[in-house]
């Protein structure tokens, strides 16, 4: 069995080519169950550690699963909020296959699922990207979204200056202009793609800041107590999510505001698995504001693990 490195999976997934990958998968006949989501109760922290258990697989192929937790306040403790592996398996023989860093595959596949809704969603003269959010997620987020989009400008928030500098610094590579950023209202109200990845439980982007033409690719607030957006943000736009079975449960941005009838199922135009397979085509207007929920998906890792496993020279 291999055991795969986050260096090599980095090295091994390119967004044009993963972007591509998953657009095909949600085409395809890939088993998912629910995955299993258990809340940890952790005396040493204001907030549970939460266990993520995400199996997939594909018939006479591969099959895999994740196995991951979320330890929101590991940021004060030098560590990673996300930490994990994945285990690739040979459907037919039963074998394990490789083992992969969880945390550097998971941020590869959720910013190429963003990148994917933004082919689909965004204004194709899309030049000015606002990231929010310092995490992990952020340089990935952000050479996702140039990678389908022409942009010109990025903007980075967070909670500290200085940790929106250091995600400039990481994606000095792609020669786009790259600051750090204060005034978040400022800025989204400069912005064309507003790509929010947070552990936050209050609402940082409002209904009333938003122009006519933007896009929103809200990643994080993966429970149901979480929020990166307030209710007028949905109000004012199309809504459109990665699956819909656990956007309306697992996330608050759409849970919470289902529950209070601000918006209804109906609101929700469609999902991933829809649009790459053409059974929901989106014209956009010039006016229409788009939001896209992400809240991850078993399908996206099984699709960037064999990616990832194809491109490594057997012995």
């Amino acid at each position: 069995m291999l055991s795969i490195s986050a260096e090599t999976i980095h090295k091994a997934l390119t967004f044009p080519q993963l972007v591509n990958a998953l657009q095909t998968a949600f085409t395809e006949n890939i088993k998912v169950p629910p995955r299993l989501h258990f809340d940890m109760e952790n005396p040493k922290a204001n907030r549970e550690t939460t266990l993520l258990m995400m199996p997939a697989w594909q018939a006479g192929d591969v099959a895999g699963i994740k196995l991951v937790t979320v330890a929101p306040e590991n940021s004060h403790k030098n560590l990673p909020s996300i930490q994990g592996t994945y285990l690739l398996l040979d459907v037919d023989t039963g074998s394990m296959k490789a083992l992969m860093d969880a945390p550097s595959l998971t941020a590869k596949r959720t910013a190429a699922a963003s990148a994917l809704a933004s082919r689909f969603l965004s204004r194709e003269n899309s030049d000015t990207l606002l990231i929010v959010g310092t995490g992990t997620l952020a340089p990935h987020l952000i050479e996702a979204h140039a990678s389908v989009r022409p942009i010109k400008q990025i903007y980075v928030w967070g909670r500290t200056k200085e940790k929106a500098e250091k995600i400039c610094q990481k994606v000095t590579h792609l020669n786009i202009p790259c600051i750090a950023v204060e005034d978040l209202e400022y800025y989204v109200r400069q912005s064309d793609i507003i790509s929010c990845a947070t552990l936050s439980t209050e609402p940082l982007i409002f209904g009333k800041w938003l122009k006519e033409g933007q896009h929103l690719d809200m990643v994080g607030a993966y429970r149901p107590d979480m929020r990166e957006m307030d209710n007028e943000c949905l109000t004012r736009s199309v809504i459109f999510v990665d699956n819909f079975e656990s956007a309306v449960r697992e996330t608050g941005d759409i849970a919470i505001p289902l529950m209070e009838n601000v918006i209804s199922h109906s609101d929700i135009k469609s999902d991933l698995f829809a649009m790459c397979k053409n059974e929901f085509c989106f014209e956009r207007e010039d006016s229409d504001i788009t939001t896209f929920k992400s809240v991850g998906h078993a399908l996206e890792d099984l699709a960037a693990a064999k990616l990832v496993f194809s491109s490594i020279e057997k012995p």
